[in-house]
């Protein structure tokens, strides 16, 4: 039926408190989402830190890697060149004869002969000490008639050392190869355009193999060889001589499997090469796989420990003794009269004058273990020693006897 209305002053404080809420939102807004951006801020800050020190030390790392990878492939190359010896040498042979004899005579005056020498550069032997080696003589002979009726003829080869002494020497024998009439008919008119424009040549190359396991010793090293022809009538265009090193054990791997034998050497290099870096960065940043610390405090501690268990000991001794010179103390006895009251304080006075004297006999078992743990313990006399200083207790004169040790009224007069 009344419509209720509220006061005016009641609605305008409404009022107010609705548009303070309205003005209170946007702040109350901001200051709730100042914590999470602050919290944003800490954490972009420290994921960039992370980040910056992340990427330094990969970039670190990557450098030692690189930096040991050089290193393992420079280590199994110099291996390699140490290591492996010369696989194969040719030097071309230059005979030489004298011609100081008859020159209507077809035939040479002298064997043809030549030196070689085995040096390269003339510092660096040629041949591996302990490596067998193949030495093989190539002559290029025409197919002359003076060769064809020469038959078989000797080669032979004369090692020495740098002092001109022979250390080895072989003779082979060789030949033209034969062939009849008929075949160097066809051969040449086969080969006639090839050799009338001269491509070709009719000769033949000879290969004479001299040593098929030659060894150079150590102590006599081979730095040269002799060649001699023993045949006056030989023809020759040219002659090479060929050395071919046969290997086996890691270098036949080296040599006939090297890609394979680059990949395991320089992987060998690398993780021993790592390992090495591994330790020392412990050695620098931890002081090692184990620290001298924890093995210092181990020590120590077991230390401590037997030094309180030998206190420990000296102090149970102690009151053990202490309590058998309270039971052994003799006690003093009072006078009997009156008259004898002056002479007693006389004496009670005397008494603590003279009670450090007095000092009951120990057992002997107990010195016994005392000389043993002063011989052990290096505290045992200072706790021994201090007992007995502050107990007042001397130790007792063999001759005396129990009535010198016991004061009475007597005494005094």
């Amino acid at each position: 039926m009344y419509e209720q209305t509220e006061p005016p002053q009641r609605q305008q404080s409404t009022t107010g408190q609705a548009r303070s809420r309205r003005r209170s939102g946007p702040d109350t807004m901001g200051g709730a989402m100042a914590p999470v951006l602050h919290w944003l801020h800490d954490v972009a800050a420290v994921t960039l830190l992370k980040a910056r020190r992340t990427l330094f030390q990969a970039a670190v790392l990557l450098c030692v890697l690189v930096l040991l990878l050089w290193v393992s492939i420079f280590l199994y190359g110099s291996f390699y060149y140490s290591y492996m010896p010369t696989v194969s040498f040719s030097t071309p042979v230059h005979f030489y004869y004298t011609s100081d004899c008859d020159a209507s005579e077809s035939a040479l005056c002298s064997f043809p002969t030549a030196n070689i020498s085995f040096m390269k550069n003339e510092r660096d032997q040629v041949m591996a000490n302990g490596q067998p080696y193949r030495v093989s003589l190539e002559l290029e002979m025409p197919e002359s008639p003076v060769n064809e009726h020469l038959g078989m003829f000797m080669v032979k080869m004369s090692c020495y050392t740098k002092g001109g002494k022979t250390v080895s020497s072989a003779g082979r024998s060789t030949m033209l190869h034969y062939r009849s009439n008929l075949l160097q008919t066809l051969n040449t008119l086969l080969f006639s355009p090839v050799l009338l424009t001269g491509m070709t040549e009719q000769k033949q190359l000879i290969e004479v193999e001299l040593f098929s396991d030659y060894k150079t010793n150590a102590y006599q090293p081979t730095v040269g060889a002799v060649i001699e022809i023993q045949s006056k009538r030989v023809q020759i265009y040219s002659s090479q001589l060929r050395i071919h090193a046969y290997f086996t054990g890691i270098r036949y791997v080296l040599y006939n499997f090297p890609l394979t034998s680059a990949v395991i050497g320089v992987a060998t290099n690398f993780a021993f090469l790592s390992v090495i870096v591994l330790f020392s960065y412990l050695q620098f940043v931890w002081g090692g796989l184990w620290p001298p610390d924890q093995v210092r405090v181990r020590v120590m501690m077991g230390d401590n420990t037997r030094i309180q268990q030998r206190k420990e000991e000296a102090r149970k001794r102690m009151e053990k003794e202490n309590s058998q010179k309270e039971l052994n103390a003799p006690k003093v006895i009072g006078a009997v009269s009156e008259a004898s009251d002056f002479s007693g304080n006389d004496t009670a006075a005397e008494q603590p004058s003279k009670s450090p004297s007095v000092i009951a006999d120990a057992p002997e078992p107990d010195v016994a273990d005392s000389k043993n743990d002063e011989s052990h313990d290096s505290e045992g006399p200072e706790v021994n020693n201090s007992s007995e200083a502050l107990n007042g207790s001397l130790p007792p004169q063999p001759g005396e006897t129990a009535l010198r040790q016991r004061p009475g009224p007597w005494m005094s007069l």
